[in-house]
Parts: structure tokens; C-alpha cells; sequence
């Protein structure tokens, strides 16, 4: 993707490369890595972005958040376009346009998609927990179903299931909130099976409306890359069967 004008130290060089197993048709991924400490209070002009207030941290997430989406904007539809933060403060999409903005460690990345094609899109980019850490948050992530999967791993591979866990349940909300406007929290949803392959299915265990009853189930997918963990969750126009 040309990118004419020139980038600010704190960010990176943009990519649309697909990490994760299955593309899908009608969308536009971009990502990119920045650097909170090399922005500037000048780089959000440069960049043709409104600033934002906070530290540091925040102020370089949502730069290069919306530096990634304008560009996945431009590549879907010819247009770009900067979403503003709604009162929930999702991001709002334009007219046609569905998507999702993730970021993280470093890394941040937009996902649009035809409105036509997708209902909802969730994206998420976590770090792995450290095991200590994914013991103590287990309870508070994981249904009673989801933590009889742990026992007889190694607390590696636990903290890598809770982290998983943590990020399909991320990228759940943020493709679903937009379509039922009702805030639910992990323990709503659990994650059925998952394969090496990258692929995961979750089911609702709560009802969201009369479209997203109880047991309804979604698929997602994941792709880890050292300890970087990116998940998607998407729901085509045509919502399958429960």
C-alpha cells in the first residue's frame, strides 16, 4: 500500500499482511507498530489526526489505531476516513462499513469490512499472561466449563489457554456490542474447542435480544506470534443457524 506522506518517528511501517488462518472476502486489515515513547505532541497534525488527551501510552494506541483505520477505510471502499469515539466509545464506522480497532503492546491494527458481507467484526491483539498471572485472573476470565480444560497442562500452556480465552472473549464483544447495544462480560459467553490450526468456536451462555439467544454459537480465530496473541471474531450478513 503507497503511503504518501512521511510517518512520524513513533510509528512504524504500516502492513496489510493476513496473519490469521482464514481471509475473508470484503475486508481491508493494516497494522502497525508504534512507539509510545517517541511520540511527539506534533505527530497527531502530522498525521491529519485530532488529538486526544492522556499519557503517553493512550495517546500513541489511539494514534496509531486510527492512522489504521483510515488506511483499511481507504483500501475497502476508496475513501478514507477517521471514526470518531462514540458515547459507549466504540468507534464509529461510516454508512456501509463495519470494523474494529485493536491495539497492544506495540501493535495496533483496524479491520473494516462491507457492511453487505459482515455484520460485526472483532478484532483483538493481546501479550500472553505469565502463568502467576493467568492462575490469579483464571477465575475471573474462565467459566467453571472452561477451567476443567487446565488441569494436567503446564502452567505455560494454561496461561496460554487463559490468554486465548481472554482474547476470543475480547473480540466477541466488540463484534456482537455493536448489534445488541447490551454490555456483556466473560462469563456470558465460553469457548467450545479450539484447533492448532487457528480456528475456535464460542457459545453465548446468556441471552442478548431475540436475535442472540442463549447457545447461540460464533466462530472466531487466532494466530499467535511469539508472545504477541491476535484474535477475530466475525459475523457474516447472514447470521447461520444456532
Amino acid at each position: 500500500m503507497p503511503f504518501s506522506s512521511p510517518l512520524p518517528p513513533c510509528l512504524g511501517e504500516p502492513s496489510e499482511r493476513w496473519p490469521l488462518p482464514l481471509a475473508l472476502p470484503a475486508t481491508a486489515l493494516v497494522s502497525i507498530d508504534f512507539d509510545p515513547a517517541r511520540l511527539h505532541a506534533a505527530d497527531f497534525e502530522a498525521c491529519g489526526i485530532a488529538p486526544i488527551r492522556g499519557v503517553a501510552k493512550r495517546q500513541a494506541e489511539y494514534l496509531a489505531g486510527r492512522f489504521c483505520a483510515r488506511a483499511a477505510l481507504l483500501r475497502l471502499t476508496g475513501a478514507p476516513g477517521i471514526p470518531a469515539v462514540g458515547e459507549d466509545r466504540a468507534p464509529q464506522w461510516p454508512a456501509g462499513v463495519v470494523g474494529s480497532i485493536t491495539h497492544g503492546a506495540g501493535l495496533a491494527a483496524a479491520l473494516v469490512g462491507h457492511a453487505g458481507n459482515w455484520r460485526g467484526l472483532g478484532l483483538d491483539t493481546e501479550t500472553l499472561l505469565p502463568a502467576e498471572r493467568a492462575l490469579r485472573l483464571a477465575e475471573q476470565i474462565l467459566t467453571p466449563a472452561e477451567r476443567r480444560h487446565l488441569p494436567g497442562r503446564t502452567p505455560e500452556a494454561q496461561a496460554w489457554l487463559t490468554s486465548l480465552t481472554f482474547s476470543l472473549k475480547e473480540s466477541l464483544f466488540k463484534a456482537l456490542y455493536p448489534l445488541v447495544r447490551l454490555r456483556f462480560y466473560f462469563e456470558h459467553a465460553e469457548l467450545l474447542d479450539w484447533s492448532p490450526a487457528g480456528q475456535a468456536r464460542l457459545r453465548l451462555l446468556a441471552d442478548l435480544g431475540p436475535e442472540w439467544p442463549a447457545g447461540s454459537l460464533l466462530e472466531g480465530q487466532f494466530a499467535c506470534e511469539g508472545e504477541r496473541l491476535l484474535t477475530l471474531v466475525a459475523i457474516p450478513a447472514e447470521k447461520p443457524g444456532r
